[in-house]
């Protein structure tokens, strides 16, 4: 009885130590957001003016597309300057995404 405790315990340490570097070993695939759009500031969030503000560090022109949840595309233009009118979206939870010189990241937009 003594024997067949040994030989559970042992099992169970093996499979545990093997469970946990396996889990180690994954890594997480790089999403763009991680090297994203260097200084990216979008405020004020929520948005209450009909107005959002976007900068970053270079303030090069800007594509924005903004989705609603389901997926849809809502809105899409180009921003040369730091305003974009959001006026006409109705009030809910949308993705930005901002793409400036090949490189793009996407954040949550609140519209109140």
């Amino acid at each position: 009885m003594a024997k067949n405790y040994f030989y559970i315990t042992f099992l169970l340490a093996f499979f545990f130590t093997v469970s946990v570097s396996a889990q180690d070993s994954k890594q997480l695939p790089k999403t763009q957001d991680a090297t994203g759009i260097e200084g990216l500031s979008l405020y004020p969030n929520p948005v209450t003016s009909g107005r959002v503000y976007i900068s970053s560090k270079n303030d090069l022109e800007k594509e924005i597309i903004v989705f609603d949840i389901l997926g849809k595309k809502v809105l899409q233009t180009h921003l040369a300057s730091k305003e974009l009118s959001v006026a006409d979206l109705v009030p809910g939870v949308y993705i930005i995404k901002i793409s400036e010189q090949n490189v793009s990241s996407t954040r949550k937009l609140i519209i109140r």
